[in-house]
C-alpha cells in the first residue's frame, strides 16, 4: 500500500519532484505516467495506480511543478517575472527530465484536467517519450484562432475563474484565506443547477463569496480524503498552480508552428455530466488523432478519479492491455 505521506524525490532542473511509483519496470510494457490538474496532487490518483500495478503495468504519480511535497519551481521568488517557469516547455520538461533520471525511454501519459492539457502536448513536443495518451475529462483542444485568454473573456467575461486567475496576487489570496471552503467548494458532485447564475459562466469567486448552503451538489471527498488535500495546498499555496493558468497566451503563442495531428495510439475518457468538458467536447480530436479510442462514463462529472474510480480502472486497464502487450 502506498504512503501517501512519503514520496520518492528526483532532483531535476529547476525543480525537486516529489512522485510516487508502484509496480515493477517491465520490458515488455510501458511505463504510465499519471498527470494531475488543478486543484489536485499525485493522491488524486489513489485509486486507479494500485489498479494500473495490479494489472502489471509500472506507475509514476508525481505531485507537478508548484504542487504539494515538490513545491514551486527552485528558481520561483514569488514575483510576477517568475510566471513563465509555469510554461507548458518546463511542464512537459519535467515529464521528460522525470524519466530521465528513472532510465525510462518511453511512457504512455495519462492526464486529467489541467494534466490533460499537458500530456496532448507530449507528442507535440517530445514524440519520441510519448508511446501513448489517455486523456481523462480533457480532450486533445484545437489550437485557438485568437489568444485563449481574450476568447475566453469575449464569451465568458471578467469574472470567468481562468480569466479572473490572470490577475497577479488578488486570486491565490483569496483561495489561500480558508483552505478548507476552498476544497469544500472544488470538490462537488453537480445537481442540475450548474447553468444559473455565476455558476453558467464559472465565476469562482463570486460562488466563493456565497454561503455555502448556495452551493450545489454534494461533498466528494471524505473528511480525510478533504485533509490530505488541505495539507498539501497549505503546504505549497496557490500560486505555482494558478501560474500555469498565467501562461495560456505565451503558450498559445509558442505553439504558432506546431503540426496538430498525432500519431501515437490514445485513449480519450469523456464523462457525461463533466460541466467543464462535455461529451461533444472530445468530437473535434477525431480530425487530429489518427488512432483514437473514445470510451465516456456515465453518472460522473468532472472528478473522475474520485467519483468513478472503478470504471476508469476497467476502461484504462482494459485499453493499456489491448494495445501494449
Amino acid at each position: 500500500m502506498l504512503d501517501w505521506s512519503q514520496p520518492k524525490y528526483c532532483d531535476l532542473p529547476g525543480l525537486r519532484m516529489a512522485y510516487w511509483e508502484a509496480g515493477e519496470k517491465q520490458t515488455s510494457r510501458p511505463t504510465i505516467v499519471l498527470c494531475h490538474g488543478f486543484p489536485e496532487i499525485a493522491y488524486s490518483w489513489r485509486h486507479l495506480m494500485p489498479a494500473l500495478a495490479q494489472a502489471g503495468f509500472h506507475v509514476i504519480a508525481p505531485d507537478q511543478r508548484g504542487y504539494g511535497f515538490t513545491g514551486p519551481a527552485l528558481d520561483d521568488r514569488g514575483r510576477s517575472e517568475d510566471i513563465p517557469l509555469y510554461d507548458m516547455e518546463h511542464l512537459c520538461g519535467d515529464l521528460v527530465h522525470l524519466l530521465d533520471a528513472l532510465d525510462i525511454q518511453q511512457a504512455v501519459f495519462c492526464g486529467h484536467d489541467w494534466g490533460g492539457l499537458i500530456i496532448w502536448q507530449m507528442p507535440y513536443l517530445h514524440p519520441t517519450r510519448a508511446a501513448g495518451i489517455i486523456g481523462v475529462n480533457t480532450p486533445l483542444i484545437p489550437r485557438f484562432s485568437m489568444d485563449p485568454i481574450d476568447a475566453m473573456r469575449m464569451a465568458l467575461g471578467d469574472d470567468m475563474y481562468i480569466v479572473a486567475f490572470q490577475d497577479f496576487g488578488p486570486p491565490e489570496a483569496a483561495l489561500e484565506a480558508d483552505i478548507a471552503r476552498s476544497f469544500r467548494l472544488f470538490y462537488r458532485r453537480g445537481d442540475g443547477r450548474a447553468a444559473e447564475g455565476p455558476w453558467s459562466n464559472f465565476a469562482l469567486f463570486k460562488i466563493l463569496d456565497l454561503p455555502e448552503s448556495a452551493w450545489p451538489g454534494t461533498p466528494i471527498l471524505k473528511p480525510e480524503e478533504q485533509a490530505i488535500y488541505e495539507a498539501a495546498f497549505s503546504r505549497s499555496g496557490f500560486r505555482g498552480p494558478i501560474n500555469w493558468y498565467r501562461n495560456f497566451s505565451h503558450n498559445w503563442q509558442m505553439s504558432a508552428n506546431q503540426d496538430p495531428h498525432i500519431a501515437q495510439p490514445c485513449l480519450m475518457v469523456c464523462a457525461d455530466s463533466d460541466p467543464f468538458f462535455p461529451v461533444e467536447s472530445a468530437l473535434p480530436m477525431q480530425a487530429y488523432v489518427q488512432d483514437l479510442e473514445t470510451q465516456t462514463i456515465e453518472n460522473c462529472g468532472h472528478w473522475t478519479q474520485s467519483e468513478q474510480p472503478d470504471a476508469l480502472a476497467r476502461i484504462t486497464t482494459d485499453w493499456l492491455t489491448r494495445r501494449f502487450v
